[in-house]
């Protein structure tokens, strides 16, 4: 017989099937010997029966542990106390792969499943966790090619930094050095000048010194650019994008955010409201009013800020304007007002933090200059980017996604470790 996914058989509800999987579960008697067997797509129990295969064939039956590969053919039918409403009565099995005794059990240490991350990825909150992040990264995808961007793709190893040389890898290139991505920014406003508008979901790296929930040295950026762009128009992209994301995994993933745990129908909410726009000074007034907090302009939202102001919001916001000197040398001054600059956050709801940072990109390049300047860089360095100002520049602008920290606030995930298959942080390297 062929082979279908157990979500299939269980749809299928009746008749006879052949699936074939891992085993999740198992228990028996002298009789009987139940299996749960797992694939990508769902579990369902599988009823083993002595007199049915053999005294030979349920000895095998009855040796089999946690993660043994199966190939099974069998009658369905329901039942309720089944964990997914079928089972299969066997007739006939195949041992594929024998399993010793798996080393993962119920209520082991965070740092136990680290070191064995890759057979945790076997479990369904992990897997339910990587379909979600799968259909997130399509979504960024889908939504920048439809809206008519091209994907680019810039070099990992750069020789320049844009978001400060504390957090900078450094490796070794032949006889000299260069830089691990920190972001493909710069050379995405290379790109601009040739391709208009722009994208693309690479690896960054940041040598942060932080073992926070919040915190990975290797993760995902989903970065955009835009020629003819200013800041009130890119972060309604950024919104846009956010909320394409959120109706496409609630389109796709129902199943997986229910098993872990979050509420289907408040993010279906949160995806069909309005978000807010609001400037940096409006959340220090928040701070101050609702919350008794008095922080001095001037000084960056901490996480502990990031928390007070979303407790007064229920769907990611957008905080605009934050101080100019406390930004990254290509974040521009306000014309406006000077003392802040043309930049945006997004902040995601129930602690999440920041989930984007853009602005729109400085042109003028004595400002820039000063900028690099006062950041302890040498502009000779930067020459190549001050060259895009030099020939033709255009209001531009852009921003990075992180992908982990969306998925987690989408997924209900506690810890953003949980978001990528293998994280990379301060104190992991491995496995």
């Amino acid at each position: 017989m062929k082979f279908i996914p157990v979500n299939e058989a269980i749809k299928k509800g009746s008749g006879k099937v052949a699936v074939r999987g891992w085993v999740h579960r198992e228990r028996g008697s002298n009789k009987l010997k139940f299996i749960v067997l797992r694939d990508v797509s769902n579990i369902i129990q599988c009823v083993i029966d002595k007199e049915t295969v053999g005294n030979a064939k349920f000895k095998e039956a009855d040796k089999l542990q946690i993660e043994a590969s199966l190939e099974l053919e069998g009658e369905l039918k329901k039942d309720d106390r089944a964990p997914t409403g079928v089972e299969l009565i066997v007739k006939t099995f195949n041992v594929v792969g024998w399993s010793e005794k798996f080393p993962i059990a119920k209520d082991q240490s965070t740092e136990f499943l680290a070191d064995n991350r890759h057979l945790w990825l076997r479990s369904r909150k992990m897997t339910a966790i990587m379909k979600v992040r799968h259909t997130l990264v399509t979504a960024i995808h889908k939504f920048f090619q439809e809206r008519g961007y091209y994907l680019f793709d810039p070099p990992i190893l750069q020789p320049s930094q844009c978001e400060g040389g504390a957090t900078l890898f450094e490796v070794k290139y032949y006889n000299d050095k260069t830089y691990l991505s920190q972001s493909w920014q710069l050379y995405a406003e290379a790109a601009v000048f040739a391709l208009g508008k722009v994208y693309d979901v690479s690896p960054t790296f940041r040598a942060e010194k932080s073992n926070t929930s919040r915190h990975l040295s290797e993760f995902w950026m989903a970065e955009m650019e835009a020629a003819w762009m200013e800041l009130d128009e890119v972060t309604e992209v950024a919104k846009d994008e956010v909320r394409f994301i959120l109706k496409e995994v609630l389109k796709h993933n129902k199943k997986e955010l229910e098993l872990l745990g979050q509420d289907v129908k408040k993010l279906e909410k949160v995806a069909s409201k309005k978000w807010p726009t609001v400037t940096y000074k409006n959340t220090l007034k928040i701070l101050k009013d609702k919350e008794n907090m008095h922080v001095e302009f001037g000084k960056d939202l901490r996480t502990i800020e990031e928390d007070k102001i979303m407790k007064h919001f229920d769907t990611p916001i957008i905080v605009t304007h934050y101080p100019k000197e406390i930004m990254a040398f290509y974040k521009p001054r306000d014309p406006k007002d000077k003392e802040t600059a043309l930049c945006f956050d997004m902040l995601l709801p129930e602690g999440y933090g920041e989930g984007i940072g853009g602005s729109q990109r400085g042109t003028d390049i004595k400002e820039l200059t000063e900028s690099l300047k006062k950041m302890g860089e040498k502009p000779e360095d930067y020459e190549w980017y001050l060259d895009l100002r030099r020939y033709g520049s255009v209001p531009h602008s852009g921003y990075g996604l992180g992908v982990e920290r969306v998925l987690a606030w989408i997924c209900k995930l506690s810890n953003i470790k949980d978001t990528i298959a293998f994280p990379r942080t301060q104190r992991r390297k491995s496995p």
